[in-house]
């Protein structure tokens, strides 16, 4: 939502997938909130740190609200919950609906179908969304680097 906590966490998890593949040239990643309530904000400290933690650095990510644009030059558009979900889908035209997922859609251990926004808790929160995070992207980067052209995500 806020581009704050889980967009950029999942960014930091994912970009370490790829640079660890070498994949950096083929596969784009971005994050985006659907919300402008931070726009220019570093994500939360906790994110940063439960990131940290685990080998992530985020800390150069800055929050943004996503665009009509981002829409049509990505070709996965990810989100983190069924409102997310709902508002790419208002937003975005007809035709570019089959870019539009939650992320939860790639785990492999986790069923739930979306990540819990850990904004408003503490920071126990914060390593239960990293653990869906972690699943839901390796889920995604085994797909993505069997595919390797050009992908780009948000």
């Amino acid at each position: 939502m806020g581009n704050i906590c889980r967009s950029p966490s999942a960014v930091g998890v994912l970009r370490h997938l790829v640079q660890e593949a070498g994949l950096q040239n083929s596969i784009q990643i971005d994050s985006a909130g659907t919300h402008d309530y931070h726009i220019g904000e570093a994500p939360d400290g906790r994110a940063q740190f439960v990131t940290r933690k685990h080998g992530y650095d985020i800390s150069d990510i800055r929050a943004r609200q996503i665009t009509l644009q981002d829409i049509k030059e990505y070709d996965l558009i990810l989100a983190m919950d069924w409102e997310c979900l709902s508002y790419l889908q208002q937003l975005a035209p007809r035709q570019e609906h089959h870019k539009l997922m939650l992320l939860m859609r790639y785990a492999n251990d986790y069923e739930e179908a979306t990540v819990p926004d850990p904004f408003y808790g503490g920071v126990d929160g914060f390593f239960k969304m990293l653990d869906y995070l972690e699943d839901a992207c390796q889920g995604m980067f085994e797909v993505l680097s069997k595919r390797v052209t050009q992908y780009q995500i948000a």
